[in-house]
C-alpha cells in the first residue's frame, strides 16, 4: 500500500478517537466511572459517524454498503472478495483521482483570489504594500506600533473572501495575545504598520497566509484571507 493511501487510512481512524477523546473535555478532569459493560453499538455508532463526517469533509462518495462489506469481512476472518491487485489498482486510481481534484481547487482558488486581490485594491481606502498584503484603515490609533520582538493583545474576525467566518475572537468574545512573529507573514507585517488603538481589514493573499496546504477543513489552498484586525495593546 503507498504511503499517501496508509496514512488516508490512519488519519480517518485516528480522527475518530482524537474526536472521542475531545467530547467534553471539561469532563477530564472528573474520576473515572467505575468499570461496566461497553456498549459497543454506541462505540460503533460513533466511530462510523466520525469516519463518515471526515469523507464528507473530504468529498468522498465513499460506498458505505462496500464500506460495511469489508469491515465484516475482516473481523470474519474472511477471504477477501477482491484480489490484492485488484484492490491495490482500485486505491491507486483513487489516489490519482484526490490529487486531480486537489490540484483544481487549487487552481480555481488561486485564480479567484488574484481576481478578488486585482478588484480589492482598487478600491477607494485601500492599500497595497510591496509583499501585496492589503489594508484599509477602520480606525487609526494613536499609541506606538509593535515591533518584531514584541508581544502584541489583539481581538480579530477572520473570514474567506465569500464571508465565511473560519475564526474569530470576537465571537468567542476573547481576545488572544501572541508575538508578532508567531502568526503568519501577512499578520506580522500588518500589525508592526498597526499603532495601538487601531482597527483595520487586512486582505491576505495566500502566499501571506496559508499558501498551497491550506489550514483545516475551512481554508483551503490557494485561499485569500480577510480579517478585521483590532490591535489592543503590546504586552510587556
Amino acid at each position: 500500500m503507498k504511503p499517501t493511501i496508509a496514512l488516508l487510512c490512519a488519519a480517518l481512524a485516528a480522527a475518530s478517537l482524537t474526536q472521542a477523546q475531545e467530547v467534553k473535555p471539561a469532563q477530564q478532569a472528573e474520576a473515572p466511572p467505575a468499570a461496566g459493560p461497553v456498549p459497543m453499538d454506541k462505540v460503533s455508532y460513533f466511530i462510523g459517524r466520525n469516519l463518515g463526517g471526515n469523507f464528507k469533509e473530504q468529498g468522498i462518495a465513499i460506498d458505505t454498503t462496500a464500506l460495511v462489506e469489508g469491515i465484516k469481512s475482516a473481523t470474519s476472518g474472511d477471504k477477501p472478495k477482491y484480489s490484492q491487485e485488484e484492490l491495490m489498482a482500485a486505491m491507486q486510481a483513487f489516489e490519482a483521482s484526490m490529487q486531480a481534484k486537489a490540484a483544481k481547487r487549487g487552481d480555481d482558488a488561486k485564480a479567484a483570489s488574484e481576481k478578488f486581490l486585482a478588484e480589492n485594491g482598487k478600491r477607494k481606502g485601500v492599500t497595497t504594500t510591496a509583499s501585496g498584503l492589503q489594508y484599509e484603515i477602520i480606525k487609526e490609533g494613536t499609541g506606538a506600533k509593535p515591533v518584531a520582538t514584541d508581544k502584541v493583545n489583539v481581538h480579530y474576525h477572520g473570514t474567506l473572501t465569500n464571508g465565511k467566518v473560519f475564526d474569530s475572537s470576537v465571537e468567542r468574545g476573547m481576545p488572544i495575545t501572541f508575538g508578532v512573529q508567531e502568526v503568519i507573514k501577512g499578520w506580522t507585517e500588518a500589525l508592526q504598520l498597526m499603532p495601538v488603538g487601531s482597527k483595520w481589514k487586512i486582505f491576505l493573499p495566500s502566499t501571506l497566509a496559508y499558501g498551497e496546504n491550506g489550514a483545516g477543513g475551512d481554508i483551503g489552498p490557494n485561499e485569500a484571507l480577510v480579517f478585521e484586525v483590532e490591535l489592543l495593546g503590546i504586552v510587556k
